[in-house]
């Protein structure tokens, strides 16, 4: 009796220990939800630069206090925000901690938190300014 306790503990015991650890490895952490918006928001620069040079003759004709040169000024500074981002995260996490989910001190968890807050507000500009400059030119 007390072998079938003990084996019943024992794969009691495996079984809630495996649920937990599979649960750890779909869950995404936080530095890979950080990157992922990262990821989502990159492949938008491109975007930023055409349309700085699809406002930039009209920005130039009409003036520096046109909506023209005020959306591309908003443009700019989203890929100067993206830019500045991604040094200032790189300055902060090397590359074992950013890809390979290296274990974070409690001093990088908290930066990590802070930078989730930056591409957070990165992603914001970069959408913002792309659907504003879009409704711009749709209109032009």
């Amino acid at each position: 009796m007390k072998n079938i306790l003990y084996t019943l503990a024992i794969v009691s015991l495996i079984s809630f220990s495996s649920c937990k650890e599979t649960k750890k490895v779909d869950e995404p952490s936080k530095m890979e939800h950080v990157m992922s918006i990262h990821d989502e928001v990159m492949p938008k620069m491109g975007t930023l630069g055409k349309l700085v040079s699809q406002l930039k003759p009209m920005a130039d004709s009409l003036g520096a206090e046109s909506v023209e040169a005020k959306a591309m000024k908003d443009l700019q500074e989203a890929n100067r925000s993206m830019m500045d981002w991604m040094q200032g995260f790189g300055d902060r996490f090397d590359s074992e901690e950013i890809m390979n989910g290296k274990e974070l001190s409690d001093e990088k968890k908290q930066w990590l938190k802070e930078e989730e807050d930056k591409v957070q507000q990165v992603r914001e500009n970069i959408n913002s300014s792309i659907e504003r400059a879009e409704e711009i030119l749709s209109k032009q």
